[in-house]
């Protein structure tokens, strides 16, 4: 119920869409999944699972067996083979290769107030929970961004970045703060 496929949409052969979902000039391959979901001029290759709450904005490619989760917006990008957007991400103006995780609250930082810019993540990279991207970055193949980061510059391959201050606790803040 509340399915809405507009403009020149197909979808191929056993998929589940719906409920509340809209395609707006989509190509969906076969066996795809989505749920509770607006996509908009992008076309999502077989096997792919989305939603539910997921926004595809136009220009957004997904290649076989990509997961994109709850409340994940993808605008402009490219997603490579059995690569996975799981939850509460914003990708904008990003190319990201196959088999790579982007960890719950990633942003993709990709607009200064005045132009747009693309970060490239490669095969296999782990981004953790809570990272902003600030593009224009390169991510390289098998690397690590550790959670909590803000990463500004290229990541080469193999490495792990972490870019984040040093927890601090101020003992008794709170009651010399009440005084």
């Amino acid at each position: 119920p509340g399915v809405i496929l507009e403009g020149n949409t197909s979808i191929g052969r056993n998929c589940i869409i719906g409920p509340q979902t809209r395609l707006i000039d989509c190509q969906v391959g076969d066996g795809v999944s989505i749920e509770f979901s607006v996509a908009r001029q992008s076309k999502i290759d077989d096997n792919c699972v989305i939603g539910p709450y997921a926004y595809l904005r136009p220009q957004t490619e997904l290649a076989t067996g990509v997961k994109v989760g709850d409340f994940v917006e993808l605008k402009n990008s490219q997603v490579g083979v059995g690569s996975k957007i799981p939850h509460l991400s914003y990708v904008g103006d990003a190319t990201i290769g196959s088999h790579v995780n982007i960890g719950a609250g990633t942003i993709f930082v990709n607009y200064d107030g005045r132009k747009k810019y693309r970060s490239q993540i490669e095969d296999d990279a782990f981004i953790g929970c809570n990272s902003n991207l600030v593009a224009p970055v390169h991510i390289g193949q098998e690397a690590y961004v550790a959670a909590g980061s803000t990463i500004t510059k290229d990541v080469p391959a193999g490495s792990l970045a972490l870019a984040r201050s040093r927890q601090e606790n101020k003992e008794g803040w709170v009651a010399r703060r009440k005084q």
